[in-house]
């Protein structure tokens, strides 16, 4: 029985990072189909009225940090709490991972070494050489991606991709949509895992 689950994400997201190599052991255990979706998480931060990490009060900045901390030792992931390139524009990786996605390939490892780079190497995910770089390594021709990236056809995959966030009433990152049940934070990977084999 194939099983289809909606990935809203952002390559930047320390919880979409922490929340990859489980992610991944869903993937294999029940062989998904996964429906990549990279989207501007600002537009929906917008909307509901959820601000940057760097413009919340100063006691919800603190906690996010102890909380990354305490995700980083408990699943003993290497993360640097505040990377060098933070905050991040999304967008570069976010076109990259989409051209690859509408070349045909597989990009769940490309995904998470764009993570692994920004959080636990600490480099630019903004910058052209790094993704190419990146991608190069993991047999992709980086190059041609990133020329494939700035075409039309990816920038309306990311539009349409946020537009459809903001009306699936998506609200961070990472969330799955698994028939229609809304599954958001790393955390929640464990009842997405449930809701999966209770249709097995």
């Amino acid at each position: 029985m194939s099983h289809s689950v909606d990935y809203y994400f952002a390559v930047p997201s320390p919880w979409t990072y922490l929340a990859g190599p489980r992610f991944d052991k869903l993937i294999r255990k029940y062989n998904l189909e996964v429906n990549w979706k990279p989207y501007e998480v600002p537009r929906v931060f917008a909307l509901t009225g959820t601000k940057p990490v760097l413009q919340r009060p100063p006691q919800i900045q603190k906690n996010r940090l102890n909380e990354l901390r305490r995700w980083r030792e408990y699943l003993d992931m290497p993360l640097h709490l505040e990377p060098k390139f933070f905050p991040a524009d999304a967008a570069p990786a976010a076109h990259m991972l989409i051209s690859a996605k509408q070349t045909g390939g597989e990009i769940s490892k490309l995904a998470y070494a764009y993570m692994k780079a920004y959080w636990a190497e600490e480099k630019d995910i903004a910058d052209t050489a790094t993704l190419i770089d990146i991608a190069d390594k993991l047999g992709w021709n980086g190059k041609a991606l990133f020329e494939k990236s700035l075409e039309t056809a990816v920038l309306t995959e990311y539009e349409e991709n946020s537009e459809e966030a903001v009306k699936r009433n998506v609200f961070g990152t990472p969330t799955w949509i698994y028939k229609n049940n809304l599954f958001w934070g790393q955390d929640r990977l464990d009842f997405l895992n449930r809701a999966i084999e209770a249709e097995l």
